[in-house]
């Protein structure tokens, strides 16, 4: 009977497996001995005597203790390697002879942008810029608009007025970077007429002639020249190119013309004559690129600057104990006469008997308050001599006030006020005081009490004493530990 095909077809592959031959035999790998173990204490441990199963239970329990005593000695411990010692070198100093070696520059033979800059005359990627360099960058900084300058360029803007005498003189440094973030570059024309009643006004290219010999400062009415010599350019201008730009610049004497860096205009926003434009106009003598400080910009910042700082004399007074019930409309008029001082350490403020000339409230610091009291020294065995002596009572602390009962009814201090350190605060001076409407007054008369008034001549006697007590008391210990020491 003839098999069916899947059944042949398997006979006949299990045939031809059979026939097939082995494969060839392939050596085995060999295996890498480990840095780590020492072989030949391993190969001692394996044939230590007293571990076969023949021995007794005592002879293979002592084997067992070897074998776990003797195990990690197989193990190779790592060397452990100590960091080198860099001996530091001592710097010689160089003989007269000898010179000093420099820095060698990197290798700049591949570098196509040096070759282009040599090629072109101009400065090498290393070499520090010069004026006219940054001058250009500058210029390139105040034509973008100031929202789309970045940090640095605002920086850069900044540090550039502060080189000009005229802003320095007259704004604060605080001031000075907050408007240099809004300054701009306008560029004016042959011919033009440069009004700068709008704004002051700093000349960065070009020439211009005055119509005026005389122009008014940034904020005060006082007459003087806008043409001057830049006094510092740390970190703008060489030595070199100071005294290059110093040979083209004139002094106003010999010379009315408005160069580079001269400035006209000014930061205060008033209602103007025709006259007083013409004050501020100058006549460009050629095409001329000139920073403009917004007047209404210093404007702002000034009101701004006025709004926190009455904010805070505010804060300060109603802090005070004796202003914590009064209205708001009383305080603001005192703010408006408030004028800050500052007083080093040790500074008497008022003596005991004298009259104070303003009213003070303390924003830091602090204030020792001392009385005067008769002393009796003795000199002989029969003889005393009077002495006058400062003993403290307290202390006047930060949001604390003095001199109102004083200053109105021109009352005599009863107490000497000296600064323990450094004290600042809002002062209103007697003058101002006075003109204050009577409402205000009465309620300051009302609110207010004498500076330690409250104290009396046998408290001060007694903390005297006191005080007396405890020097004789320290000098009567230290006498003591001496005289044990020399035992």
């Amino acid at each position: 009977m003839p098999l069916p095909s899947l059944p042949a077809a398997i006979l006949s592959h299990m045939i031809a497996i059979n026939n097939v031959p082995p494969p060839p035999l392939r050596s085995l790998p060999k295996l890498k001995m480990s840095k780590y173990i020492d072989y030949g204490q391993l190969n001692a441990l394996c044939h230590m005597r007293g571990l076969q199963s023949s021995q007794s239970s005592y002879s293979i329990l002592s084997a067992h203790n070897m074998f776990i005593k003797q195990y990690p000695k197989i193990f190779l411990k790592k060397k452990t390697r100590l960091p080198k010692l860099f001996k530091q070198e001592e710097k010689r100093e160089p003989t007269e002879d000898t010179e000093e070696l420099q820095p060698q520059p990197p290798d700049d033979s591949h570098n196509i942008a040096i070759h282009v800059k040599k090629a072109r005359g101009g400065p090498t990627l290393y070499e520090p810029k010069n004026f006219e360099e940054k001058l250009v960058e500058f210029l390139d900084i105040l034509k973008k608009l100031p929202i789309y300058r970045t940090l640095r360029e605002h920086r850069t803007v900044w540090k550039m007025l502060k080189t000009i005498p005229d802003l320095t003189s007259q704004l604060t440094d605080e001031h000075l970077k907050t408007l240099s973030r809004s300054v701009i570059s306008e560029t004016w024309v042959k011919g033009s007429t440069v009004v700068g009643n709008d704004g002051f006004y700093i000349i960065l290219k070009g020439s211009a002639r005055p119509q005026t010999k005389a122009y008014k400062d940034l904020i005060d009415e006082n007459e003087s020249t806008s043409s001057f010599i830049p006094q510092s350019f740390q970190g703008f201008v060489s030595n070199e190119d100071f005294k290059n730009i110093l040979v083209e610049m004139h002094t106003p004497s010999c010379d009315p013309m408005l160069r580079q860096w001269s400035t006209f205009g000014t930061l205060e926003v008033t209602a103007q004559t025709e006259s007083d434009t013409k004050e501020y106009s100058v006549i460009t003598e050629e095409d001329c690129e000139i920073l403009k400080i917004p007047a209404k910009d210093y404007v702002r910042l000034k009101s701004e600057n006025i709004k926190l700082e009455n904010k805070e004399k505010m804060k300060l007074i109603h802090k005070c104990p004796y202003y914590e019930e009064w209205p708001t409309l009383s305080i603001c008029e005192l703010v408006a006469l408030i004028k800050w001082k500052k007083f080093p350490p040790g500074h008497v403020i008022v003596e005991s008997g004298k009259i104070i000339s303003f009213v003070a409230y303390i924003n830091s610091g602090y204030c020792n308050i001392y009385r005067n009291i008769v002393g009796l020294m003795k000199l002989q065995p029969k003889k005393v001599k009077k002495n006058k002596k400062l003993v403290c009572m307290g202390k006047l602390n930060e949001k604390e006030s003095f001199g109102e009962i004083s200053v109105l009814l021109q009352v005599p201090f009863t107490c000497t006020i000296v600064t323990g350190k450094e004290v600042e605060m809002a002062i209103i001076e007697d003058k101002d005081l006075f003109e204050l409407d009577p409402v205000t007054k009465q309620l300051m008369l009302h609110t207010a009490k004498p500076t330690f008034g409250h104290l009396k001549d046998e408290d001060v006697k007694n903390v005297y004493l006191e005080s007396e007590q405890k020097k004789e008391w320290k000098n009567f210990k230290l006498t003591t530990v001496e005289r044990s020491h020399w035992k």
